[in-house]
């Protein structure tokens, strides 16, 4: 393909999670700040800079709203919530009137929660496995379908010839339902599996309450026994014991198409069930990674679908789950790897084609969690930058956008 081609197209990269808060461990800088990135300051110093807020100021938004936020999309209501959109993704048999959650593997001792991720060690083998052994639960009045996604990920999908809605709380305490979908909450020193409850009166959301608390239940003894928990038991790993659900949805959202939005073609590069599921809901062309942990691949795949009239879009995972561990250090060696082996193939494109860089959302790594800090944005087209990092963002002319307006800032200029 030859450099003339590309002219005219956007590549639109987002850093899961990379945006952070200064660290003792790091002599009171942010991961960004502290690794070495010859490729993304390269960028900035070949771009405008600013911030962005990517859902709302004072929500720590999960990801998958994040990305709808920053590819344009807001939902005043009728966000689908997060279940939803995985059981698209993971493409789960899902209709209105069904009822999808977020779902998480997770490790416990009776209801206290020793970890949400059943140890981040879960092999795929392992999840598959766990899967099959919920297979086919039927509950009072339901259906319950539950598939394993990535390692310890996952979705629900409830079905009942009765109404159910997705009217009810969470039972993973480490989220909130605001507006329809999921925002991180601060995590208290010892997390319990939560009951669900109904939001609304109605006996639909009732009747759902009580399904997820005996699909909790059931799960939880169907899994005690499981021959995948015993030998972890065995290998001195957490045991992936119990069902963490969140973000539950009862519809399909309503949403304009990537290309008669924009007027351009949408091309996502894309690896986990979230991504899979925006994508086919705009109706983006769908570019899937073979190795998700193949930086080289992703960046040829980018630079390769970089044609006139594309959007490229690719969510760069990595950045978000040093934060969640709390490892400053790790993030920023991450950050490095992301760079050297992604960020090196993208500076050479950025003659020929707009390239803006961003985040999904802030984790810093002293919260453990997602937060609600603005995350720093570079799009190129005038050289005004300098780092790629939250100092510079803050400093930059094009001040605080919302990330709704961030895409069309960028096509616009």
């Amino acid at each position: 393909m030859s450099r003339g081609d590309i002219r005219g197209s956007v590549g639109y990269v987002l850093l899961d999670g990379a945006a952070d808060r200064p660290n003792p461990r790091l002599n009171f800088t942010t991961p960004l700040e502290a690794a070495y990135t010859p490729n993304l300051d390269s960028i900035a110093r070949s771009s405008r800079v600013g911030r962005v807020v990517t859902v709302r100021r004072g929500v720590a938004p999960e990801s998958d709203i994040a990305v709808f936020s920053m590819l344009g999309y807001s939902f005043a209501e009728g966000y689908p919530g997060r279940g939803v959109v995985e059981a698209v993704g993971a493409g789960m048999r899902f209709r209105d009137g069904d009822v999808a959650f977020r779902a998480n593997l997770a490790s416990v001792d009776g209801r206290k929660i020793l970890d949400r991720r059943a140890g981040r060690n879960l092999t795929q083998e392992e999840a598959n496995r766990i899967e099959k052994d919920l297979e086919g639960m039927s509950l009072d009045e339901a259906e319950a379908e539950f598939r394993a996604t990535i390692s310890y990920r996952g979705v629900l999908v409830l079905r009942s010839s009765k109404a159910i809605s997705a009217d009810v709380t969470n039972t993973d305490p480490a989220y909130r339902r605001v507006g329809g979908f999921g925002a991180a909450r601060e995590a208290g020193s010892s997390e319990r599996v939560e009951v669900c409850r109904p939001e609304s009166g109605n006996e639909d959301a009732r009747r759902t309450a009580r399904l997820v608390n005996e699909f909790t239940r059931r799960a939880m003894k169907l899994l005690e026994k499981s021959e995948v928990n015993r030998e972890r038991r065995r290998e001195g790993k957490l045991p992936a014991n119990a069902i963490l659900l969140r973000d539950a949805g009862d519809h399909l959202p309503r949403v304009q198409k990537f290309e008669e939005k924009y007027g351009m073609r949408g091309v996502a590069l894309v690896e986990m069930p979230a991504e899979v599921g925006i994508a086919k809901l705009l109706e983006m062309k769908m570019v899937r990674i073979g190795d998700r942990n193949d930086l080289e691949e992703k960046a040829a795949l980018f630079s390769r679908e970089l044609r006139d009239g594309a959007v490229v879009y690719a969510h760069i995972k990595g950045p978000d789950e040093f934060g969640h561990d709390g490892d400053a250090l790790g993030k920023k060696k991450n950050i490095e790897k992301l760079d050297r082996h992604f960020f090196s193939s993208v500076a050479d494109e950025i003659n020929d084609a707009r390239i803006a860089v961003s985040c999904d959302h802030a984790t810093p790594c002293v919260l453990m969690r997602h937060s609600s800090d603005p995350v720093p944005l570079s799009i190129s087209g005038r050289r005004e930058g300098s780092r790629f990092t939250e100092r510079a963002s803050r400093e930059g002319r094009l001040g605080t956008l919302h990330g709704p307006d961030v895409l069309r800032e960028v096509l616009r200029f």
